[in-house]
C-alpha cells in the first residue's frame, strides 16, 4: 500500500468513527427527548384525573406544545404549564 492511500484509509476510518458517535449522540437525545414527552403526557392525563377527583378546575390540555414542552424541560416543564394554569386560575 503506498503511502498517499494509507493515509486516505486511515482518515476514512477516523471520518467513519466520528459520523458514528455523532449519529449515536443524536439518537440518543431524540430517544430521551421522545421518553420525556410521552412521560409528560401521561404525567399531564394523571395530575388531570387527579385534579378533577379533588373538584379543582385547573387542567392543562394534552397538545403539541404542551408535548414539546415536557420534552424539552422534563417534568419541571410540566410543572411549569401547571403553575402556567394556576395563575390564569386565580
Amino acid at each position: 500500500m503506498e503511502k498517499g492511500t494509507g493515509v486516505l484509509v486511515i482518515a476514512g476510518a477516523c471520518l467513519l468513527i466520528l459520523f458514528m458517535v455523532t449519529v449515536k449522540r443524536k439518537m440518543e437525545f431524540f430517544l430521551n427527548f421522545c421518553l420525556r414527552a410521552a412521560m409528560g403526557g401521561i404525567s399531564i392525563y394523571g395530575i388531570n384525573l387527579l385534579l378533577q377527583t379533588w373538584g379543582i378546575s385547573c387542567v392543562v390540555g394534552i397538545n403539541l406544545c404542551s408535548l414539546l414542552t415536557s420534552g424539552i424541560l422534563g417534568f419541571s416543564g410540566v410543572s411549569l404549564l401547571y403553575a402556567v394554569a394556576a395563575f390564569r386560575f386565580l
